[in-house]
């Protein structure tokens, strides 16, 4: 028997011990695998700030849902550098999408208008603004709300919804792409 064997079999202990709520075994899970991880994730994202978060965020969803480990997929570190390695590919690509808004909005022009009374003018509007996007989403049923307030307001990826709610991937891609039609055409309304 090798060496990777028995610190195989001590890892899926090690998360059976979490699935039953040891804080012990998961420091241990913690400590066995957080460098690694911070190296994968750093390697991907090159900001040791993001990288630390990526490696929290993973290991929460371990406390979280370690049941979601199945040996039958790979190993225990295979599965954590899984998740984490899914985490930094969501960080890079939210921002690669929010560098290309940016530069989009640089080659529009400048964000300060000529007549400074277009601001006041717009400003006036925002309460009744707000006003129609809280009603468009009270309408929506539950489970699209719940999606549209987890990607557009605690800033998570559809991955990252999918792992947290324990939800299919392409249940989340659709309960998003339905909510967005829905409020496309209330808010549409709203605005004539």
């Amino acid at each position: 028997m090798g060496s990777a064997e028995p610190a195989a079999a001590r890892d899926e202990d090690l998360v059976m011990r979490v699935a039953g709520g040891d804080e012990l075994a998961f420091r241990e899970l913690f400590s066995r695998y957080a460098s690694v991880a911070h190296a994968l994730a750093f390697r991907l994202v090159r900001h040791a700030h993001v990288a630390e978060e990526i490696v929290q965020e993973a290991f929460l969803a371990v406390w979280r849902s370690p049941d979601r480990y199945d040996r039958t997929r790979g190993s225990v570190r295979a599965w954590l550098m899984g998740t984490v390695h899914h985490r930094a590919v969501d960080a890079v690509r939210r921002e690669q999408a929010q560098r290309r808004r940016v530069e989009q909005a640089a080659a529009l022009g400048s964000p300060f208008t000529e007549d400074p009374t277009d601001d006041v003018l717009a400003a006036i509007d925002l309460p009744r603004e707000r006003q129609l996007i809280r009603n468009a989403l009270a309408e929506l049923p539950d489970e699209q709300r719940d999606v549209i307030q987890q990607m557009y307001f605690d800033g998570m990826s559809q991955s990252q919804i999918a792992e947290r709610t324990g939800l299919p991937l392409g249940t989340v891609k659709s309960r998003t792409l339905l909510a967005m039609r829905r409020l496309r055409s209330k808010l549409g309304e709203g605005a004539r």
